[in-house]
């Protein structure tokens, strides 16, 4: 009787010890989506950020990114500008650039609209369209724009990869083309 209570209690514990496995990879399977989901989200844009300060020189239109941030930007962060901070931070800019011009720098043109851009967009844009398929589709719309403006900008797909900075820039771009499609695939 000893030895059959002992074995029920031991499949009783593997049993429970099962399920703690199975929630615990279930959570790590949701906690991996949501970090490439994140990653995504940010890496392009990031990226491309970068390489506009530093050797994308074209005359592609890099404010596109202005919008693209805007339906992208994880709502934490777009929350955090949305609210009273971003209201200051836009105050600020606006009247750097209004009344002193000369010492409002360039690198500061795309942060600056993206701030008022957040904290002035109505409702309608803020909260329905950007978490929704349309601000997908708009955001693939502006990657796919970039792409094709690089590629002819370059000369043809071949030259973009082989010439000077060609494979940072182009790869920044596909970067961009990751996070709608990852986003449409999983909605």
């Amino acid at each position: 009787m000893g030895r059959i209570l002992m074995q029920y209690i031991s499949t009783k514990k593997d049993s429970i010890i099962a399920s703690s496995i199975d929630s615990d990879i279930n959570d790590f399977k949701v906690t991996a989506t949501k970090l490439l989901y994140n990653a995504t989200m940010l890496g392009g844009v990031g990226y491309l950020l970068i390489l506009d300060r530093t050797n994308w020189r074209t005359n592609m239109l890099t404010s596109l990114l202005v919008p693209y941030i805007f339906f992208s930007l994880p709502g934490s962060i777009f929350h955090f500008f949305r609210g009273e901070i971003g209201k200051w931070i836009a105050s600020i800019a606006v009247v750097l650039r209004l009344f002193f011009p000369r010492h409002f720098p360039d690198w500061l043109e795309l942060p600056g609209s993206m701030i008022l851009l957040l904290v002035v967009a109505p409702d309608f844009f803020a909260i329905n369209m950007r978490n929704n398929w349309v601000g997908l589709a708009i955001d693939l719309a502006i990657g796919c724009y970039l792409l094709q403006e690089h590629i002819r900008a370059s000369g043809g797909f071949r030259n973009s990869f082989t010439q000077k900075h060609g494979i940072s820039n182009t790869l920044g771009i596909l970067l961009l083309l990751v996070y709608p499609t990852w986003a449409l695939v999983i909605s």
